[in-house]
């Protein structure tokens, strides 16, 4: 019985024991640090590429937000719904015939570019300059339907002098708070019409971003602040005084910011710089075309208090290119892409010659000239100036569709009638061909007619150094470019085309697309001297829709299109010009190319 006794009492000593200290010992579980793991992908510069086909040159396409649906969903499937982000960087409202429909042909159906963005559940996008290219009836439309914040900090409504758009979101998962801020290339007004983006008003990103983060420090207490902007990584490159490329310079001199998502530039990038408080902000940039993802893991580890004491981001870009289509994706929005189809291939007239863009960029071509005639034919102008707005673009002789328009005419330009003097004209082509093209040395035997941005191009890196939408030739004179004078002294103008004297004090009515006449690529400014100011009085009329659609209207009135070719301009001299071309064709173009004109 004593025994018995004994027993149990230290029987209830070593419950008491295990009561008392199972607190402890929960206690200590919890105290140890937890980590929480997030991903958030980003898309950019998707240009309508919603499908593996390209619409306009009518074959299958690499990108495609077809792709990116499978990478996203395979995504969810492996980290959780609740670990993944996804944001939207601008310019998703311009390029293929996708969002062409859905912005100007049927306006009454919900647009696509918001149904994709529910569909894949995106969490916040950012405005792109091509996005307020469709006009206020456009992307109005878009904003106001999306399921998504579309923001933009820095573009501010003149009436009221807040912001147009959402400056800011804050997304939480899994405890964990980021604040994404969207900022938008301040140099629209250098590219676009103002009626496009009438009532508004374009900041500069730095300052943007230094009024806005230590808002959303205060205000918001994220975890992570991270930059959604829509401009591209060299900061050197100025339009019209503004910084165009500003991403890299506001993570560089703006503190608070841990990442910054931006595009513009179709340019991959992935790299970190020091922030002004010493740590790394990470950049990350796919690229266009929906053929990449930007992708920032993020990792937080929080102490029993809730308190951060470590957080990390490691960037990546993930190719999507070899990923299939998403069937489910494909199936959802089978409907919209039977559609499109119909539109691009309706027959609009015939063409009894192939055209091809590589020959403008060595001389008069067949292509270049469909493009002078109809612009002069559509204004009444006297001379027409047009670039190559596809570096290698090609329309098969045969049947014309509507999608030829799109290989035709890239961007959704209004067509200017300006007023400019004959001395203004040379200027400008003066401008025109120095950035297009080379101070030959002749005594150079391997000298190139083209500015390429490598001193030694080679076939793997053969990149021109400034884009071939500025190379703009000149219809309705006579001229030619001697391509061993510098700039100011390349350019002849000898007559108009039908005889006349050209006089350097006439002034004369000239076709160009509303980009160029509001100053982009800097031929009207830095080139034709006129100053941002004057440009308005500068222009005579306007189309009230887009290039392309007259082009369309005037190609259905003929009905049929014969390619023809003008000399009415050279390079000289001629020895030096052909020998060079010939290299720089095979060099772009690979060794089966010609510079014969077609």
């Amino acid at each position: 019985m004593y025994l018995y006794r004994i027993m149990k009492k230290k029987l209830a000593y070593l419950l008491t024991f295990i009561t008392l200290t199972m607190p402890t010992f929960a206690a200590e579980k919890h105290d140890a640090p937890r980590t929480t793991n997030l991903k958030i992908v980003a898309t950019t510069d998707v240009h309508g590429n919603f499908f593996p086909y390209n619409f306009i040159t009518r074959k299958p396409w690499e990108g495609s937000m077809a792709r990116v649906a499978t990478y996203v969903d395979s995504l969810r499937r492996t980290e959780g719904d609740e670990a993944v982000i996804l944001l939207d960087n601008g310019d998703i409202l311009q390029g293929q015939p996708t969002v062409y429909y859905y912005n100007y042909i049927d306006t009454t159906s919900s647009h696509i570019a918001d149904d994709i963005y529910r569909f894949l559940r995106y969490d916040a996008a950012t405005i792109g300059n091509h996005d307020v290219e469709t006009g206020h009836a456009v992307y109005d439309r878009w904003r106001a339907e999306s399921p998504v914040p579309i923001m933009g900090a820095n573009v501010i409504d003149t009436k009221t002098g807040e912001p147009y758009l959402k400056p800011y979101t804050v997304i939480e998962r899994k405890g964990v708070r980021i604040a994404v801020l969207g900022l938008l290339t301040p140099a629209i007004p250098a590219w676009l019409p103002e009626n496009l983006w009438s009532g508004l008003r374009f900041d500069d990103m730095v300052e943007t971003a230094r009024k806005w983060i230590p808002i959303i420090r205060s205000k918001e207490h994220p975890d992570f602040i991270v930059g959604l902007f829509h401009s591209g990584a060299d900061a050197s490159r100025t339009t019209d005084g503004m910084m165009e490329n500003a991403s890299v310079y506001v993570a560089e001199n703006v503190p608070g910011l841990d990442a910054v998502f931006f595009g513009h530039d179709h340019r991959q990038h992935l790299s970190t710089v020091k922030s002004p408080e010493g740590g790394k902000v990470t950049l990350l940039n796919p690229a266009n075309n929906a053929r990449a993802v930007a992708v920032a893991d993020l990792s937080v580890t929080r102490d029993s208090q809730g308190r951060i004491v470590e957080k990390s981001i490691k960037g990546h870009i993930d190719d999507v290119t070899h990923l299939q289509p998403d069937a489910r994706y494909m199936q959802q929005f089978s409907k919209q892409r039977e559609e499109v189809a119909k539109f691009v291939d309706r027959r609009i007239g015939e063409a009894t010659d192939t055209l091809s863009t590589r020959p403008a960029f060595f001389g008069p071509s067949a292509f270049m000239q469909l493009l002078h005639d109809l612009q002069l034919e559509i204004t009444g102008a006297d001379i027409s100036f047009a670039a190559p707005l596809s570096f290698d673009a090609m329309i098969a002789s045969g049947p014309l569709t509507v999608s030829d328009m799109f290989t035709l005419y890239k961007y959704e330009n209004m067509l200017y009638t300006m007023e400019l003097t004959g001395q203004e004209i040379k200027d400008y082509l003066e401008k025109s061909y120095a950035v297009w093209t080379a101070q030959i040395d002749p005594a150079n035997p391997d000298a190139h007619l083209l500015l390429f941005g490598s001193d030694n191009p080679t076939p793997t890196d053969n990149r021109l150094k400034n884009p071939s939408y500025n190379f703009d030739s000149a219809y309705g004179i006579n001229y030619t470019v001697d391509v061993t004078k510098p700039e100011g002294h390349k350019i002849n103008i000898s007559s108009l085309s039908n005889g006349a004297p050209f006089e350097l004090g006439r002034k004369y009515r000239v076709a160009v697309n509303s980009y160029r006449g509001n100053g982009g690529g800097d031929l009207i400014t830095k080139g034709a001297g006129l100053t941002r100011a004057e440009i308005p009085s500068r222009i005579v009329a306007s189309t009230d829709k887009d290039l392309r659609y007259y082009l369309l209207k005037a190609i259905e009135k003929h009905g049929r299109v014969a390619p023809r070719v003008v000399n009415n301009w050279k390079f000289i001299p001629e020895d030096i010009a052909n020998k060079a071309a010939s290299r720089d064709s095979i060099l772009l173009f690979g060794p089966d190319s010609a510079t014969e004109q077609k």
